[in-house]
């Protein structure tokens, strides 16, 4: 998965938003391989796994991109917002049911780019930053 944010944009190339996920489903897990999407274009991954019972605190999993800001090469000081996916769990959900409703989420607030692979059992989640949406 390719950034489309062209990389002469920033002297900050390696700035960027860190991802976190927890799941409060005892059987479907939320782990992330690789934690921080980067204006140069490095993609975040989180992995989810099992079938969920949609029972536990509130049968939920929760991902979420940390805000962060980067000097453009204007100078000007550029802000991205953070932004909070969350994927409501019903009985027997699959992994890739699970992380196609966090994808949808990310991908309708336009900062970022997300897609879903995988499985009913195993599913890989792939976030870049997409450029688009930041404040100046």
């Amino acid at each position: 998965m390719k950034s489309v944010y062209n990389e002469d944009v920033s002297d900050d190339l390696e700035a960027g938003a860190e991802l976190s996920a927890v799941s409060y489903d005892p059987t479907q897990e939320a782990l992330v391989m690789s934690r921080t999407a980067t204006v140069g274009g490095k993609v975040v991954t989180a992995e989810i796994n099992g079938i969920a019972t949609g029972k536990g605190e509130d049968g939920t999993v929760n991902m979420w991109l940390s805000a962060f800001q980067f000097t453009g090469p204007d100078g000007q000081l550029r802000k991205v917002p953070g932004l909070n996916a969350v994927a409501r769990l019903a009985p027997r959900q699959g992994a890739i049911e699970t992380a196609r409703a966090i994808a949808n989420r990310f991908n309708k607030a336009g900062v970022y780019r997300a897609r879903a692979t995988g499985d009913r059992r195993k599913a890989k989640l792939n976030i870049v930053f997409t450029g688009k949406g930041i404040l100046a």
